[in-house]
């Protein structure tokens, strides 16, 4: 057959080409006619081979752009497989862990009582039980008495933990310092150097205390009239000073249950203590430090017990460290001796109200972005704020500026001035006077 085919495209090939002629070739029983028809069927028959193929070979392409397509398909499927795949290990994980949790066995609270070369005998919370028990060679090099341990069932120790603080002490602790310095206190300059001599020098260069001889003062009670900037050098102390600053109100110290006033003090002079050096500023102390009386009530009991535990930790029979404690109040002539003996505070330092120099630092402290006009002279201003404070002066320079806002002037003038003295201080008069002749 194939021999058949090759002779006959041959044939063709040579028919075309006229190299041979129909009638040089000896066929038998073939005439010119009939060796035309053959040649025009192979012809046909070539055609539609052709165009069968032509066919087959669209039909190829679209099949493989169909497969194509659904090819793109799977991979699509296949990414998002994988991608919740991830997502189904993941909860595996998370739920292997939490089998484990559930079946690993809860751990008991202890305190370490006594330590021995191969031993620990422990106190366990809640039903006071002592035992001895062992710990892993790395943990007995790091605990301690006192130290809290977590124990299994076997009573042994697995971890050694942090101590126990109450989370009131811990917001205590000043994260940001303010944003007041020494700058912008003014007419206090005898009490600002008193402050850093007692408070920063002994933290920042406690080797010359020690080259002479003497121990460093360890408190500064601040007393005064309100508003005369006790609060404001608290912050400035905080702002200068590099030590853990811990702030509290000594009426955060009174609460209604008996014994948790004493334990928030034990617990806020401990975390000083880890985190030395380190400055407590207690404002109001005579919310807690007043003279110790009984009425009879379980306020005033409490009340007392707190304040005998914060006089034990500022000097008592355990060491205070480096730490150095602030107090400010506006009545010290209701605290109890106790509490101002030396020692405890070895500098009491009077805030007094600002003299004339020191109102003028004050009013050009809070006045120094403000635009003014002319006729304002703040000597002037001085002379017209006798016995003012410095919050009296900062609250008069801003009701100036208030005053100058509602009158829609770009800058505050002596009427503006005139008026917020007479707000702020009390002249009704003047101020009246003033407020009349602004909207007429």
């Amino acid at each position: 057959m194939i021999n058949i085919f090759l002779n006959s495209k041959f044939l063709s090939f040579c028919l075309r080409h006229e190299f041979i002629s129909l009638k040089n070739l000896n066929f038998p029983y073939m005439s010119e006619t009939s060796a035309i028809s053959g040649q025009e069927t192979i012809h046909e028959s070539y055609i539609k081979r052709i165009s069968a193929l032509q066919s087959d070979n669209k039909s190829l392409v679209e099949e493989l752009e169909t497969t194509k397509m659904e090819r793109e398909e799977v991979r699509a499927k296949l990414f998002e497989s994988l991608i919740a795949n991830k997502k189904y290990l993941r909860e595996v994980e998370r739920l292997k862990k939490e089998n484990i949790l559930l079946k690993r066995m809860p751990l008991f609270l202890a305190t370490v009582v006594e330590m021995g070369p191969d031993y620990v005998l422990l106190r366990q919370h809640g039903n006071n039980q002592e035992f001895i028990t062992t710990a892993p060679p790395e943990l007995m090099d790091i605990i301690q008495p006192n130290s809290r341990v977590a124990i299994n069932n076997s009573l042994t120790i697995v971890r050694i933990l942090d101590r126990s603080v109450d989370v009131r002490a811990k917001v205590m602790e000043l994260v940001e310092a303010p944003d007041v310095s020494y700058e912008q206190v003014g007419g206090l300059e005898s009490q600002i150097q008193e402050i850093r001599e007692t408070v920063e020098l002994p933290l920042t260069n406690p080797a010359i205390f020690q080259d002479i001889g003497i121990e460093p003062p360890r408190g500064v009670l601040l007393y005064g009239l309100p508003g005369t900037g006790k609060t404001m050098l608290a912050k400035a102390v905080a702002h200068e000073s590099r030590a853990t600053f811990i702030h509290m109100s000594g009426s955060e110290l009174v609460h209604k249950f008996i014994g948790e006033g004493a334990q928030l003090v034990r617990d806020i002079f401990q975390m000083a203590r880890e985190k030395a050096p380190s400055i407590i500023f207690i404002d109001e102390i005579d919310a807690v430090g007043s003279i110790r009386t009984h009425d009879g009530t379980t306020g005033s009991a409490e009340v007392n017990r707190t304040m005998m535990q914060l006089l034990a930790e500022m000097d008592g029979f355990r060491t205070r460290g480096d730490i150095k404690i602030i107090a400010a109040t506006n009545r010290i002539d209701i605290l109890d001796p106790a509490l101002l003996r030396p020692g405890r505070f070895d500098r009491i330092i009077e805030i007094p109200i600002p003299s004339a120099q020191g109102r003028l630092k004050i009013l050009e402290i809070h006045a120094r972005k403000m635009k003014m006009d002319e006729d304002v002279d703040l000597i002037d201003i001085v002379k017209e704020t006798d016995e003012a404070s410095g919050a009296d002066l900062k609250a008069i320079v801003v009701e100036a500026g208030m005053n100058a806002l509602r009158r829609g002037a770009s800058s505050v003038g002596r009427s503006d001035f005139n008026t917020a003295i007479g707000k702020v201080l009390g002249d009704e008069i003047e101020g009246s006077e003033e407020a009349l002749r602004m909207f007429s």
